[in-house]
C-alpha cells in the first residue's frame, strides 16, 4: 500500500494525525497523539506499506521543526525497527 501525504495541507501534528488516520483506517478510537501513533504503526498497520510525505518542508515550516521533527522520528523509528526485524513486507517512509 502508498500511503501519499500532502505537505502544503498538513500544517499541525494533529493535520498529519489525521491524514494517517484516515489513509491507514486507525478507526473510531485512536487518539492522535506520538504514542498512539507509534502504537499503530509498529505493530498495527498490515505491511507492506509505504508512507511518503510530499512537500514535507511546508509542513515542517507551518508546523516547526520540532512538532515535525516527533513525527519523522516516530516514522523513522517504525521503518528502523522493520528493517532490524528482517522483514521483507515492511514499512517505509519517504520524505520529498
Amino acid at each position: 500500500m502508498n500511503v501519499k501525504i500532502d505537505g502544503r495541507k498538513v500544517k499541525t501534528q494533529l493535520d498529519f494525525h489525521k491524514a494517517l488516520a484516515e489513509a491507514l483506517d486507525f478507526g473510531p478510537h485512536y487518539r492522535p497523539n506520538l504514542a498512539a501513533l507509534w502504537d499503530r504503526l509498529s505493530a498495527d498497520v498490515e505491511r507492506p506499506v509505504e508512507i511518503v510525505w510530499r512537500n514535507s518542508e511546508e509542513s515542517r515550516a507551518a508546523m516547526g521543526s520540532d512538532s515535525f521533527e516527533e513525527l519523522r522520528a516516530v516514522l523513522i523509528r517504525a521503518q528502523e525497527q522493520d528493517l532490524s526485524f528482517g522483514w521483507d513486507e515492511r514499512l517505509s517512509v519517504r520524505f520529498m
